[in-house]
């Protein structure tokens, strides 16, 4: 790419937003110019705005510190600066899903890690490696929308990243029945230890909305383009139940399943290792070399030693064995903010790049 493409982020003072800017620094295709937030941060440089809110291991880009922030609302002005833009806002879903459609047809690309769009029918929700030729109901979406360019494509919640990928990964022996338990950081929460005392040494066996996302949200994934929108798949079947724990960074899963088809654990292990989709054959900048590791040791995955796996991008499984009740079971563990969030809408928008949606 001869040119860098002009990348918007709205809702870039939160830590969704946080984390764009520090994963898009110094990125071969794209360089944010434009930052975009509430009221009470419009006018303000982003330093000024961010101060010692900033939750990133490294410091504000230097070309980032004195951008002025702009009023997320006025929709005209952020489109005339940006080729596109990542949705990270922070406000009640009908106000997201009522902006981000604005923004399209200003004729601005969406890429957005909010959910207020993830069941709109024609706008897809895309995990890449799994479901990237869901890109082909965008046209059908635009005719909706009157737009030439614009359009709105969503990644998926954090939490199903560290399983969905193995139910596409074994399509062929047709996944029946899923049993998840999802153990989730407090940065999930958008918080930190220090603003979230009560987590250290501490569970909360509910996370609001989070079991209805992890049940039916890979359904969507594993559907299909029908008639101009996405049809959910009606298999397998997944219950789950969501908890939070006193980690910071990393969502494991504890998956128990049931296949149609016969299979061994040495053929499913071998299906995880080989997946791959078109950021692998595309060798997209973002993109893990292998999506999926899959690790012997019987105390693994763990936080500490596998969370960033592929710089974050990639997904940790171990444990697989046989189940008395079920025909295997396994654990998962995927990075929430990186894969899980601004990560993978990044990959999202390298692909969309790649496939000339975006351009």
């Amino acid at each position: 790419m001869n040119q860098k493409l002009k990348v918007g982020i709205l809702g870039a003072t939160g830590t969704v937003g946080q984390r764009f800017i520090s994963l898009l620094d110094n990125h071969p295709w794209y360089q944010v110019v434009t930052v975009a937030a509430s009221p009470r941060s419009a006018g303000k440089t982003y330093l000024e705005a961010v101060g010692e809110r900033w939750k990133m291991d490294m410091a504000i880009p230097e070309n980032i510190k004195d951008l002025k922030v702009l009023h997320v609302n006025e929709v005209e002005t952020v489109a005339a600066t940006v080729d596109f833009v990542f949705s990270a806002m922070d406000m009640p879903k009908a106000e997201i899903k009522a902006l981000e459609e604005a923004y399209a047809k200003a004729e601005v690309p969406v890429v957005s890690n909010n959910s207020a769009h993830r069941w709109t029918p024609d706008v897809p929700m895309v995990i890449p490696e799994v479901n990237g030729a869901h890109f082909a109901v965008i046209k059908d979406q635009r005719k909706r929308l009157g737009t030439q360019k614009g359009f709105i494509v969503v990644k998926s919640n954090c939490s199903i990243q560290s399983y969905a990928p193995c139910l596409a990964a074994w399509a062929e022996f047709e996944p029946e029945e899923v049993v998840v338990t999802t153990y989730q950081a407090i940065s999930g929460a958008g918080k930190t230890f220090a603003e979230w005392p009560e987590m250290v040494g501490n569970i909360i066996p509910f996370i609001g909305g989070e079991e209805e996302k992890s049940e039916q949200e890979p359904l969507r994934i594993l559907g299909r383009v029908e008639n101009g929108a996405i049809k959910p798949a009606t298999f397998p079947k997944i219950t789950c139940q969501c908890v939070r724990i006193p980690v910071l960074n990393g969502h494991s899963a504890a998956v128990f399943i049931r296949l149609k088809q016969k299979a061994t654990k040495e053929q499913l292990i071998e299906k995880l290792i080989d997946f791959k989709g078109l950021p692998q054959e595309e060798a997209l900048p973002s993109a893990p070399k292998q999506l999926i590791q899959y690790l012997e040791e019987d105390d693994r995955p763990q936080v500490t030693l596998d969370v960033d796996y592929e710089h974050g991008m990639g997904i940790s499984v171990g444990r697989l064995r046989e189940d008395s009740m079920y025909d295997f079971k396994f654990i998962g563990l995927s990075h929430n903010t990186i894969r899980g969030a601004a990560g993978g809408a990044i990959l999202c928008a390298e692909a969309l790049t790649a496939k000339g949606y975006i351009r």
